[in-house]
C-alpha cells in the first residue's frame, strides 16, 4: 500500500458515517424535495419509486430509517412495512409512514403493521425532519447525537451549542445558521445570493451586503487573537470554510 492509499484509508475510517434514510415515494417532485432536505440535514438518501424497489434496496443495504408512502405502486406501503418487520435485518429499523389518508382507522392500521410514526400529506418539511430526529433519538440514540465538526470547531445541533476547542461560542440565530450551513459543505464556495437563499430563505428580501455583516459577526465570535480564521473570503465569489484547516 502506498502512502497515499494509507492516508486515504485513514481518512475514510475517521469520517463519520451518515445515517441512511430509505425514501419510498412515487411522486417525483416530493421525492426530490425529500432527498434535498435530508441531505442538507446530513443524511444519505436512498430513493425507491415503488414498493418492490424499496424492498430490494433495504435488502442490499439496511437503512437507519425508512420514509414510506402508503400508496406505492407494485407493493403497497403497508405491505412493505409488514415485510420489513418480518425480516431479521430490518425488524428494528424505524419506519415513518407518509400518506394522504388521515382517518383514525388508517393511522391505527399503519401503526399496528409496525410503523413507528405517521405523518399526513401535505406536511411541513420542518415537522417531518423533527419527527425523524425524534424517532432516531428514541430508537437509535447514537445516530441522533447530530454533532458536526470542522477542525477545532464543533456544533452540537441537538443542544444548539457551538464550541471552538474548549471554548463555548455564543452566536446569534443568523450566525448559527450560517456556520451550520458552512459546516455541512466544507470547502465549498457560496456566493452572497446562495447564502441568502440557504440561511434567510428564498422568499425573503434581504440586501446581499447583509451577508457581509453577519460573516463579520461570526468571525468575531469564532476567532480570538492568534487563532486562524476558518472562514475564507474568495474574491468576487463569496465565502467558504477553509479546507486546509480541517483535521
Amino acid at each position: 500500500m502506498t502512502n497515499l492509499d494509507a492516508t486515504s484509508a485513514v481518512l475514510k475510517q475517521s469520517s463519520p458515517r451518515k445515517p441512511v434514510v430509505l425514501v419510498a415515494e412515487d411522486e417525483m417532485p416530493l421525492m426530490t424535495l425529500l432527498r434535498y432536505n435530508l441531505e442538507k440535514e446530513g443524511y444519505r438518501a436512498l430513493d425507491a419509486s415503488d414498493g418492490e424497489q424499496a424492498l430490494m434496496l433495504a435488502a442490499e443495504e439496511t437503512p437507519d430509517l425508512v420514509l414510506l408512502d402508503w400508496m406505492m405502486p407494485k407493493v403497497t406501503g403497508i405491505e412493505v412495512c409488514r415485510r420489513l418487520r418480518s425480516r431479521a435485518e430490518t425488524r428494528n429499523v424505524p419506519i415513518i409512514m407518509l400518506t394522504a389518508r388521515g382517518e383514525e382507522s388508517d393511522r391505527v392500521r399503519g401503526l399496528d403493521t409496525g410503523a413507528d410514526d405517521y405523518i399526513t400529506k401535505p406536511f411541513s418539511m420542518t415537522e417531518l425532519l423533527a419527527r425523524i430526529r425524534a424517532v432516531m433519538r428514541r430508537i437509535r440514540p447514537a445516530l441522533a447525537e447530530d454533532i458536526v465538526k470542522f477542525g477545532d470547531v464543533s456544533i452540537d445541533r441537538s443542544a444548539h451549542r457551538v464550541r471552538r476547542g474548549s471554548r463555548d461560542i455564543h452566536l446569534g440565530p443568523t450566525e448559527y445558521r450560517l456556520l451550520d450551513h458552512f459546516m455541512q459543505h466544507p470547502g465549498r464556495v457560496f456566493s452572497r445570493e446562495q447564502l441568502l437563499d440557504a440561511v434567510w430563505g428564498s422568499g425573503i428580501y434581504v440586501d446581499a451586503r447583509t451577508v457581509d455583516v453577519h460573516i463579520g459577526r461570526l468571525r468575531k465570535a469564532l476567532n480570538e487573537p492568534g487563532q486562524t480564521d476558518p472562514i475564507r473570503t474568495v474574491r468576487s465569489a463569496g465565502y467558504a470554510l477553509d479546507e486546509s484547516l480541517k483535521v
